[in-house]
Order: structure tokens, then C-alpha cells, then sequence
């Protein structure tokens, strides 16, 4: 399927927002973050730049599933379900609240694979975000289309290591999802629509955003390293966490003085694994 999406692949847009003060405070409220009161000027923390460049569809240009509906800057790959499945970001300076920042676009891959669920489309796409202090991050995001299942599979369990140097409980509930999804201008109905989430897509409960995931282990990451900026940060989801998981986010040091994350629940079972280096 891929070879009809080749054309894509090269497609470049270019965007300008500003996240505002207002949205950083809304945001650490929703994620529990303790901080002193963001103001125009400050340092966006990083990854809070996913605020930014929301979708301005109209309510006629959705899909059923609350995503803008297929085709536009991305391939208009004709499989159901539509999921952002990780990234690989670098950090170069900080962006600023209140300040311009610009983001130029790049499709950068088209891939077919057969998994466990059946057929899946992987779209890489890449970000150069800029800011008022010149390039500020680089970013590689992942979207995976998949087919509908007729019920709920869940995948093979990765158990997660023993003995992390840190663990955080962080409670996650339907208020925090509605939050998150505010913020992000998020209509995918998996997030808050229990009965879509369950009689539709076949999920045992509304399904935790990917990014609030990453945001959580990377502000914890930044709390365990005495509020240290990253480097660089990999994520990936590995199986679904759900509104009504008790999750708790780890850490583990690695060889090269950063360190591997995961949301892990019961049993030791992971959703998300990620890694984060600091800067000198």
C-alpha cells in the first residue's frame, strides 16, 4: 500500500503559533506540575510545545472518530484507527511563553507492516520547531494506522525492570483526559467518549494520550535531575493505558548518564517506554 503514498513523502508545511502563559499554567495544572507562575518570557518546559499548531478543522471536516478527516498534509491512508505511536526529539534551546515560535514540516517515510492486528501504515513525520533564541527542536513523529479489531487483544506484555531508581504514582481519571484534550484540541473520541471508546474501537476503557504519557515521564525525569534540561527524548507505546489503570512513572539509570522510563501498572506491565539524556 505504501508505493500509492509515495508521493507524499517530501511534503513539507510550515506553521507559526505562540503558546501563552495562560496555556503553560492550564497545563501544569493538568499535570500536576509544581512551578513557580509561568510568565511571558520564561522557558517553555519541553515537549509543552505540543500545544501548539492545533488543528482548526470545522465540525463538518471530522471524521467518526473526532480526527480531522483523512487526506490534506497527510496520506490519506484508508485504515480505521489512527494512533501517534512515539517520537525521537532533540533539544537545542528553550522556547519561550509568549513568544513566536515556527515549525516546518517534512513527511518523512511511508511503510507497510503486517503486525498481530493485521495491516498497519507507519507515517514518519518530521518537526523543526524555531524559536526566538534560532533552532529549538528537532523532532520525529510516528502515526500508525491500523484496522478495527472486533474486540480487545491486548498486546504481549513488556514487564519492566526491578529496582528503579525512582517511582511516582500519578492518579489518571477521566478529568485529567478531559483536561489534556481541551489543551491539545483533541477530538479523537477515544479519550472521552466511553461509549465509542468501548463499543466502537473495542478498547476496555478510554485510552490515556500518548504525549500526556511522555509529558509525565519527562517532567518526572526533570524533577528526579534537580529540574535538568534534556538533550534528547525517545518514546514509545507498547500497550494501552487506560483511565482506571493505577500507573506509576520509573526511571533507570543508563551507561550514558540518561536514563530509561516507562509507565508501568499492575503486574510490572509497561505502556510507554522512553529514554532521556541530559545536556552538558
Amino acid at each position: 500500500m505504501s508505493a500509492e503514498f509515495d508521493a507524499w513523502v517530501g511534503r513539507t508545511e510550515e506553521a507559526e503559533d505562540v503558546i501563552t502563559a495562560r496555556q503553560a499554567r492550564q497545563m501544569a495544572a493538568t499535570l500536576g506540575v509544581e512551578t513557580a507562575a509561568l510568565a511571558d518570557g520564561d522557558a517553555l518546559p519541553p515537549l509543552w510545545h505540543w500545544m501548539g499548531w492545533l488543528p482548526e478543522t470545522p465540525m463538518a471536516g471530522l471524521g467518526p472518530d473526532g480526527h480531522p478527516a483523512r487526506g490534506g498534509f497527510l496520506p490519506p491512508v484508508p485504515i480505521e484507527r489512527r494512533m501517534w505511536a512515539g517520537g525521537r526529539l532533540s533539544f537545542h534551546a528553550p522556547l519561550r511563553i509568549g513568544a513566536p515560535m515556527r515549525r516546518r514540516s517534512t513527511i518523512l517515510k511511508v511503510a507497510e507492516k503486517t503486525g498481530s492486528t493485521g495491516r498497519m501504515v507507519f507515517v514518519t513525520v518530521g518537526h523543526e520547531t524555531l524559536g526566538p533564541d534560532g533552532a529549538a527542536v528537532s523532532e520525529e513523529q510516528d502515526i500508525v494506522y491500523v484496522a478495527m479489531p472486533e474486540r480487545f487483544t491486548p498486546p504481549l506484555q513488556v514487564i519492566a525492570p526491578d529496582a528503579p531508581a525512582w517511582s511516582d504514582p500519578v492518579a489518571m481519571d477521566t478529568k485529567r483526559l478531559f483536561r489534556f484534550s481541551a489543551l491539545t484540541f483533541n477530538a479523537h473520541r477515544i479519550h472521552f467518549d466511553l461509549p465509542y471508546a468501548t463499543g466502537v474501537e473495542k478498547y476496555p476503557g478510554l485510552v490515556v494520550h500518548g504525549p500526556m504519557q511522555a509529558m509525565l515521564l519527562l517532567q518526572a525525569a526533570r524533577n528526579h535531575a534537580g529540574g535538568a534540561w534534556p538533550a534528547r527524548f525517545r518514546f514509545r507505546g507498547v500497550r494501552p493505558l487506560f483511565h482506571f489503570d493505577a500507573v506509576r512513572l520509573m526511571g533507570w539509570p543508563l551507561t550514558d548518564d540518561g536514563q530509561a522510563l516507562a509507565t508501568v501498572i499492575e503486574g510490572g506491565v509497561t505502556c510507554m517506554q522512553a529514554d532521556i539524556g541530559w545536556q552538558a
